[in-house]
């Protein structure tokens, strides 16, 4: 009787632990597959003892078989005899068959090699180390859970954080918005960020919180929009473009509230959108001059030789932005154009979701002006200043503004300038508080110091986008262009005329006749600039003549002329016997007016007159 051997062929549920890691965790050895689980069971079994029980189990079954063919026929034995060849061919069949294909079986040798030999103590050690570390690593989560208990609670601060923010769970995640579609906002930027809880709380820090926020790369950081008005350079198309850089990040020291963050990030979505509308703004409109937009620079000509730069300046970490700043003061930044920008952009965004009220149900949109145009009987002027002012985009309003801006910095020089150097008379400026975007006046008094009883003169200047009007004191009104020597004549002459009208107004005063007055005389040189004035007064008697003339070259001229009556020629013969000929003048003598005695014009010239008055006998 053959010895049986017991194989296993399933492996075994739990495989064998291989080490043991510092943490605690338990490295299992790889299962073996089926053909290395066959060799190690093969190479436990010890053939030398089955050859012996098979040779044994041989010759038991030969004795067997001999006295079983005794009492059988003789054609049995022959029949067993097949039947074995047959079974040892069909066995050599299929070990040639599996030896041949390797997808039967894989015949691998037998290792020789002994197990390594394992020490106690080096097991006992790794153990102890790796609990220490597990142990470490429960004392840590348990502190943090502590801090976490100690400082702010989360759910407080999602609450704050949600009155301010539009919140919402997508799945297991938090989703903010930053965008302004709620606002009327038509910009396709998502402007979504992340709400989690923070893993560990800073406690020292100023503001501890459980939130962490999570911010796309192209919103974090600090932009702002440029505004520059300049001259026009040698090379205009050079221009210092900085392209925006995503991959910076803002340190975690330097905006450690998430409320600044947010609030950084919507500032910066805020200007890429309004910088986006200025940008397809500029390429739209057909202008005289094309607008010129290069990566994030938009320049624009309000007058010859004056251009409007807008940039958008995007710094992605705090100190960038410092030196931005820094930089605004010394590049003439205006203030004033960036604050209109983003009004602008705003009432955009109110005018998209808010409607006149009332208005019919198909009236949605149309502006209240228009609604009221039918009950109010607007003609087909007012409908067209209308729609204008409606159809304007938001480059248009901003370049009238930056244009109308410039043009009061060179109305507000003119006078400056003249008021600086004309010492006589004194001109005074008034500017309007109350003011538009795009229209301003000022008011204009020349007045001489001592007789602004006498005489004043008032000029009204409206300061529109590309243009002047003035409104002088008769009620004539003068339209002139953005040229500052137009309004800069137009002073001189109103300086000349208020010291022509001071004149005859103190002649009157000073019981003296007006003989003729011109404010366009006719002789003498041509004027490069406007016309000559001259005035003709006489004594109270008769005998004395004063002409006076008055140029607006590029400073004020004065010539002063005295005539006298010859009486004692006339009356010492007998040839002239009517005294109405002693009323007769003689030649005009210039009188050297700068070296008479008084303040101003109107004061040197009462002091001529009353030299030149004499009492009637």
């Amino acid at each position: 009787m053959a010895q049986s051997v017991s194989v296993s062929v399933e492996a075994p549920i739990e495989n064998q632990i291989m080490s043991i890691d510092y943490d605690g965790t338990e490295v299992y050895a790889n299962p073996l597959t089926q053909s290395e689980y066959l060799t190690r069971n093969a190479a436990r079994i010890n053939f030398m003892k089955s050859s012996e029980a098979t040779e044994e189990s041989k010759e038991e079954e030969q004795t067997a078989a001999v006295a079983f063919q005794a009492s059988s026929s003789p054609f049995e034995n022959i029949l067993n005899k097949l039947k074995e060849a047959y079974t040892e061919v069909t066995v050599l069949h299929d070990v040639l068959a599996v030896s041949k294909e390797k997808h039967y079986l894989v015949l691998d040798p037998v290792p020789m090699h002994e197990p390594p030999e394992i020490k106690p103590m080096a097991v006992v050690y790794a153990r102890k180390k790796a609990l220490g570390m597990a142990g470490n690593i429960l004392i840590s989560g348990a502190e943090r859970l502590k801090r976490l208990d100690n400082g702010p609670d989360f759910q407080i601060e999602l609450l704050r954080l949600r009155q301010n923010w539009r919140l919402k769970k997508v799945s297991d995640n938090i989703i903010g918005d930053l965008s302004f579609r709620t606002a009327g906002s038509k910009f396709m930027h998502p402007g979504n960020f992340e709400v989690s809880k923070a893993d560990e709380v800073d406690l020292k820090g100023p503001s501890p919180s459980t939130l962490q926020v999570t911010i796309p790369s192209e919103l974090q950081g600090v932009a702002y929009i440029k505004v520059v008005t300049q001259k026009d350079q040698e090379d205009l198309c050079s221009a210092n473009v900085t392209m925006i850089d995503h991959k910076g990040k803002l340190q975690v020291g330097e905006i450690s509230s998430w409320q600044k963050k947010l609030e950084f990030a919507q500032n910066v979505l805020f200007c890429k959108e309004l910088f986006n509308q200025l940008a397809r703004e500029a390429v739209q409109l057909q202008a005289t001059i094309p607008h010129v937009v290069i990566g994030n620079q938009i320049r624009a000509t309000l007058l010859p030789g004056i251009q409007l730069i807008i940039s958008l300046c995007h710094s992605t970490t705090y100190q960038e932005f410092q030196e931005e700043t820094k930089k605004k003061a010394d590049d003439l930044h205006d203030h004033v154009l960036e604050h209109s920008l983003h009004q602008l952009l705003r009432e955009i965004h109110y005018k998209n979701t808010h409607y006149p009220i009332p208005h019919s149900g198909h009236a949605v949109g149309i502006a209240k002006k228009r609604l009221l145009a039918g009950p109010h009987s607007y003609d087909r002027h007012e409908l067209w200043e209308m729609t204008r002012s409606q159809n304007q985009t938001l480059l248009e309003q901003i370049i009238g503004q930056a244009q109308h801006i410039f043009m009061r910095k060179r109305t507000q020089y003119v006078l400056d300038t003249l008021a600086r150097d004309v010492k006589d008379p004194q001109i005074t400026s008034h500017w309007n508080a109350l003011n538009s975007p795009t229209l301003s006046w000022v008011k204009i008094n020349i007045t001489t110091h001592g007789y602004d009883t006498i005489t004043r003169t008032a000029l009204v200047v409206h300061v529109k986008e590309r243009s002047l009007m003035a409104i002088c004191r008769d009620g004539r009104v003068m339209h002139m262009s953005y040229e500052p020597q137009e309004l800069r004549d137009l002073i001189l002459q109103q300086i000349c005329q208020h010291q022509i009208t001071g004149l005859q107004n103190l002649s009157r005063c000073m019981a003296w006749q007006l003989l003729s007055n011109s404010n366009h005389l006719g002789i003498g040189d041509v004027e490069p600039l406007g016309n000559a004035n001259a005035i003709l007064i006489a004594s109270p008697l008769g005998d004395r003549v004063i002409a006076v003339q008055v140029r607006c070259d590029p400073q004020i001229v004065v010539k002063v002329y005295v005539s006298h009556s010859p009486r004692e020629f006339y009356t010492s013969g007998p040839l002239v016997q009517g005294k109405f000929w002693e009323n007769l003048g003689s030649e005009f003598k210039e009188v050297n007016f700068d070296k008479m005695e008084g303040r101003n014009f109107l004061n040197k010239m009462e002091f001529l007159m009353a030299a030149l008055t004499k009492i009637k006998e």
